[in-house]
């Protein structure tokens, strides 16, 4: 078999047709594999979906909205949830955020402490008694819970928020909108937001700011109280009383140290309000009366004055810069995609209001062209992450490749075959990429380059590398000691040492097929058994050809010998 082997070989390095017609085919399958990243064959994202045993869900009402309304919402997803036999048991927390993990506290889960905010913790059978994955889920369920129950109360937010694979993040795509002007930043995130919204691919777009709503003030005449013989305090108390409840006394007991308190509250239908208007807060008002030091009963509208007024929103900054952030998931997408087509349409939209720089390579300025005020918006979240990573990993990629190059010129004291060994290690990337593409189409879901498919691009360098030197150490010895030709040494190299490479790479397989099938290492999997293949077949088929175009003879102080067997001792 080897010796079919050697003398394919030898034919191939020797006919000029042959030679032309592999380095022509090679070139080709590289720009063609590497093209697929651009032209989205094969998609890149930092980290894919991770089959978790729990989910969160984000309810968030209009600002004003009262505890029933939230209710009421967080109800219906509750229902919706109930159907799903995958589903083990729910939690609703009212009000308030779940119990704090690690993405809830980078998402901000501990601020929520409103009547409109509620947080469902959905809790799965085990990953491995289900047959659908809980990112699948969520994108099954995400627009039948929008559908059933975002319109109990318009404007309602609800969304989905599953356990990272990787480091926790704001959100999959964060647009950070820096400014001096709170009211200018307010139209701008306005105007982002909604063309996060038409950009498709990303849901549960958000912005982190409080909406401004009317509300009313109760001023206090604290000179016609004391005139009517009430005190200030008699005034607070019923206001708490009738419309939130308070302590009026305490009970104890013989099972607690501590004593307990009697919380008084109105019903519901007694505090609600009719209307959202001044006359419905003046006539709840004037049905509240309180009894003067000498037994007289004084109207609540005759000591205090509504006003209507509107609501202080938070202000937010980071690093002392004022800013809000615009925030929108992927659904089952990688964050780049939808990034360069929202960026393309705030390009192209806000060009009439705004002046538009780009300031790096995707952060862009703003000048309103109204009064001059600058804007700066900055990307931040998973997408950023998946920038840096990938920045990282292409600077370790090329560090490791200038470091072999460099090993191998003072080791060789040859730059020819050193390049010759850095290109046999850069052609596995074919394989790698051609791997995830492969994949993709055999899986349910997208199968994408992530950040472990680059790392074990990185790891077949070495093992490419590696082949690579097998080949030209033999060959050297065979030319330089032995006096063999360099077709025939080459020949014999390559047959010889294709057992050894072709064993190494089947090792490498088999325990790569390992990961594969996981969901946060299969590009690592993929990587390595599709990468092997290929830096195999570049290693017995293409740096011969190399080889035999490079001046051999001079590297290896080559000296023909006639008639000596290969199996003489040196």
């Amino acid at each position: 078999m080897f010796k079919k082997f050697e003398k394919a070989v030898l034919n191939g390095v020797q006919s000029k047709s042959q030679r032309k017609f592999i380095l022509i085919g090679t070139i080709v399958a590289l720009i063609l594999s590497v093209m697929m990243i651009p032209t989205e064959l094969v998609l890149a994202k930092m980290l894919p979906g991770k089959n978790n045993d729990t989910y969160n869900i984000y309810v968030k009402l209009p600002d004003g909205s009262s505890i029933e309304q939230t209710t009421s919402v967080s109800n219906c997803v509750a229902s919706v949830m109930q159907k799903e036999k995958d589903v083990k048991n729910l939690e609703v927390f009212l009000g308030m955020g779940s119990p704090l993990d690690f993405a809830g506290l980078i998402k901000g889960s501990q601020f929520k402490n409103s009547e409109n905010v509620a947080e469902l913790v959905v809790n799965l059978t085990k990953k491995d008694e289900r047959k659908e994955p809980s990112y699948i889920m969520v994108q099954r369920l995400r627009p039948v819970v929008l559908k059933t129950c975002q319109p109990i109360v318009p404007q309602s937010d609800i969304s989905f928020v599953e356990p990272p694979a990787g480091p926790p993040t704001l959100a999959a795509i964060v647009a950070e909108i820096y400014g001096d002007n709170a009211d200018g930043i307010r139209v701008l995130s306005t105007k982002v937001e909604n063309i996060f919204k038409k950009t498709k691919g990303l849901v549960d777009v958000d912005t982190m700011e409080d909406t401004i709503y009317s509300t009313f003030d109760i001023k206090v005449d604290a000179e016609k109280a004391a005139r009517s013989g009430i005190a200030i305090k008699q005034i607070n108390d019923i206001m708490y009383l009738a419309f939130e409840g308070m302590d009026i006394a305490v009970k104890n007991s013989a099972k607690y140290n501590d004593q307990i308190p009697i919380f008084l509250s109105l019903s519901n239908d007694t505090k609600r309000f009719t209307k959202k208007d001044l006359d419905a807060v003046q006539s709840k008002l004037s049905s509240l009366k309180l009894m003067n030091k000498y037994g007289m009963m004084v109207p609540i509208t005759e000591l205090v004055s509504v006003i209507p007024a509107q609501s202080h929103p938070v202000i937010m900054s980071k690093d002392l810069h004022q800013m809000t952030n615009v925030m929108a998931e992927t659904d089952m997408v990688s964050q780049v995609y939808p990034l360069i087509d929202a960026r393309a349409t705030i390009l192209k939209e806000l060009t009439n209001d705004y002046e538009i720089t780009k300031t790096g390579l995707f952060d862009l300025e703003l000048k309103d062209k109204k009064d001059g005020e600058i804007y700066q918006l900055k990307w931040d979240g998973e997408m950023k992450v998946t920038l840096d990573t990938f920045r990282d990993l292409g600077g370790a990629f090329i560090a490791a490749l200038i470091l072999i190059f460099l090993l191998m010129v003072i080791y060789y004291k040859s730059y020819t075959l050193s390049g010759i060994i850095l290109a046999g290690s850069f052609l596995s990337i074919i394989g790698v990429i051609v791997g995830h593409w492969i994949m993709n189409l055999f899986t349910a879901d997208t199968f994408f380059l992530t950040a472990t498919s680059l790392i074990g691009f990185i790891a077949l360098i070495g093992i490419s590398s590696r082949n690579s030197l097998l080949l030209i150490d033999f060959t050297k010895s065979l030319m330089h000691d032995k006096g063999m030709p360099k077709a025939e040494a080459i020949a014999y190299a390559t047959a010889t040492r294709a057992k050894p490479i072709f064993l190494t790479a089947v090792a490498i397989i088999l325990a790569s097929t390992l990961l594969a099938g996981d969901a946060v290492f299969g590009g690592l999997g993929v990587s390595l058994i599709f990468g092997t293949i290929a830096a195999v077949i570049a290693s017995l088929i293409v740096v011969p050809i190399l080889l035999f175009n490079a001046d051999l003879e001079r590297h290896f102080q080559f000296h023909e010998k006639k008639a000596v067997s290969i199996t003489d001792p040196l």
